[in-house]
């Protein structure tokens, strides 16, 4: 991240003459909680606070005008940084997006007017397999306003029948300008192909786009769907740089087949997973602009890059334990892709990782706190008035530029790879995308990410989860191994009548166990294992407490010098009750003079692989 050289001489003046105090400070700070004198330190100790982002960007601690760029172009002017539109209605901000598709056309159709009537303002219709037969398209359409709500499709294989039956509705449309009515196809063969789910091939898209092409209306027939990469485990950089070169692959087919380079433009639109990450989130939508506007550039067509782009709540993020916490969760992704400058955003139901009634509340319910998530931040909040909010921002513009730069090393890696469907098939992409979901789950699995409800502050009082919904659990969410742990206990719960226990020695008083004592508990938790905690206990009381615990495994919290002194006999005392695991929560050293019976089998630190250790702890009591 470039922070500029201290003033000195022959230097110009330091553009933030309060930067020296300021890292004095933090040198104070940082020497004082590591314990070191401040001559120990780095000359620049503020890097020490530095983070590093999966796609390997640097996050700095502090932005300064040190850090600022040239002002971006207003907003709908190349690169489209700022946004694409320069006369967005303030009064709408972007479209608030709500998908519907069932079996029942009819049943659709009013889940889909009941959105309208209240705060939606752009329609994503399932079809096929993903909602309404093909044949009852109209029906499920009937009494949508077109030229005032947007409708995208969902339909998988079946896109060019759903497109047939959508281009009859239209046809039957009285609307005197027909360029208001904007339709997405949501063709997105390239895309789909790194999922493995149908769709049709891009000879077939192609034919699509020329079919939308000569529509009256604003037809766009292929959608490039970054979610795909995004749901897989994929970075930022990763999401944005595959969606751009699976872009690129469509524009050469287009083009190919003899579609003007500005209609090749006007065929594609975007859709980008928006996270709880806020700024992250804002971020990623403006490079995202700035990528597609570069390609456009190179193509001979700049005044075209400016695609549509739908934002969805990322489903990866989503939880199925303690899943009221989603409600937070997308509330900041969606604030994240408004402000970011997506033109409409989809926000899932808080209770999407679930079936449906798995927590005893109607869909409409879920559906109507999704809208109303949207609704709040822009006529409460009134998100939607200021296109780019974040301009101007040291922060956001610099981590901007640099994701953008990123992004475009990840494209160019598959186009010398051969271009996207050569670096598909050869499994480049999503050899990329899995080193990050690895790197990802290896944090969170230490803890060193946290998961709110999952991996952090678990609550083992919710409602065990039904069989239906333990097999609905999927690895690609971030906190599915966790949430597996939790699925054992709920099993064993079903068949011993109580959940796996461990008991919680404290050895102490509260000064010194309380730290250690939140944290196992915590720890264990997250694992589906249930604390007996009987208070402070004396060596002489603990076989008594171990006996009447019920508990298999004890852990030993206090604090490093009384592990020195009782720990061992404590695990003694702990092993003659019948206890068969005895673990310490503190580091190895405290307690490596001790051997035998005495040494603690296992133990509970901030970094451990929690996954690993509380899966072997579960299999331990046969759960």
């Amino acid at each position: 991240m470039p922070i500029g050289s201290e003033a000195g001489a022959g230097l110009a003046p330091d553009p933030v003459p309060e930067y020296a105090a300021w890292r004095k400070g933090v040198a104070g700070v940082l020497a004082k909680a590591r314990r070191v004198d401040i001559a120990e330190l780095p000359t620049e100790p503020e890097h020490l606070l530095d983070e590093t982002t999966y796609d390997g960007l640097t996050i700095a601690p502090l932005y300064t005008r040190r850090d600022e760029l040239p002002e971006q172009p207003l907003p709908g002017t190349f690169p489209f940084v700022r946004g694409g539109d320069a006369t967005r209605d303030p009064q709408r901000g972007w479209f608030v997006g709500a998908f519907a598709g069932s079996a029942d056309a009819a049943s659709t159709n009013r889940a889909i007017l009941t959105g309208l009537e209240n705060g939606v303002s752009a329609v994503s219709l399932g079809v096929g397999d993903h909602g309404v037969p093909v044949t009852q398209i109209a029906t499920a359409l009937s009494g949508v306003l077109f030229e005032l709500a947007p409708l995208s499709l969902v339909a998988g294989a079946e896109v060019s029948a759903a497109a047939e039956q959508v281009f009859e509705v239209l046809d039957g449309y009285q609307l005197e300008d027909r360029t208001q009515i904007r339709v997405g196809l949501g063709a997105a063969p390239l895309t789909d192909a790194f999922t493995g789910h149908a769709d049709l091939d891009v000879e077939q898209a192609v034919a699509l786009a020329r079919r939308a092409i000569a529509r009256p209306e604003a037809v766009r027939a292929i959608t490039v769907d970054g979610t795909a990469f995004h749901n897989a485990g994929a970075a930022d950089a990763q999401e944005l740089g595959a969606s751009i070169a699976a872009g690129l692959a469509y524009l050469r087919a287009l083009t190919g087949a003899g579609v003007d380079i500005a209609d090749a433009f006007g065929q594609l639109e975007f859709r980008y997973a928006a996270t709880d990450d806020q700024f992250a989130t804002i971020v990623k939508f403006r490079a995202a602009r700035r990528l597609w506007a570069r390609v456009a550039q190179v193509c001979g067509a700049p005044a075209f890059g400016a695609a549509p782009q739908h934002a969805v709540t990322s489903s990866a993020m989503m939880t199925q334990r303690d899943p009221w916490v989603n409600l937070l969760r997308t509330t900041l992704a969606a604030f994240g892709a408004g402000v970011g400058g997506a033109d409409s955003v989809t926000v899932q139901p808080f209770d999407s990782a679930l079936p449906a009634g798995e927590l005893g509340v109607s869909q409409s319910f879920s559906e109507r706190m999704a809208r109303n998530i949207q609704l709040l931040l822009l006529e409460e909040s009134h998100l939607g008035h200021v296109q780019d909010p974040g301009a101007g921002s040291w922060y956001v513009e610099s981590l901007t530029d640099e994701l953008a730069a990123k992004a475009w090393e990840f494209m160019q890696e598959i186009e010398a790879a051969g271009g996207y469907p050569a670096a598909l098939d050869t499994g480049l992409i999503a050899a990329r995308v899995a080193e990050t979901a690895a790197a990802r789950a290896a944090d969170i699995a230490h803890r060193k990410t946290a998961v709110t409800g999952v991996n952090e502050f678990p609550n083992l009082a919710e409602a065990p989860l039904s069989e239906q919904a333990r097999e609905q659990a999927s690895l690609v969410r971030y906190g599915a191994a966790f949430e597996a742990l939790r699925n054992r206990s709920d099993a064993y719960l079903a068949v011993n009548g109580e959940r796996p226990k461990a008991l919680i020695v404290a050895l102490g008083p509260v000064a010194e166990h309380n730290a250690r004592t939140i944290f196992t508990a915590n720890v264990l938790a997250s694992g589906g294992i249930e604390s007996v905690n009987p208070g402070p206990l004396a060596v002489e009381g603990i076989a008594a407490a171990a006996a009447g615990s019920g508990a298999r495994i004890a852990v030993l919290c206090g604090a490093d010098k009384r592990y020195g002194e009782e720990a061992g006999a404590a695990a003694e005392a702990l092993r003659g009750a019948g206890i068969e695991t005895v673990l310490l929560a503190g580091p190895e050293k405290a307690v490596e003079h001790y051997s035998g019976t005495q040494r603690p089998d296992g133990f509970l630190s901030l970094r451990i692989d929690a996954v690993a250790v509380l899966s072997q702890l579960l299999e331990k009591v046969g759960a």
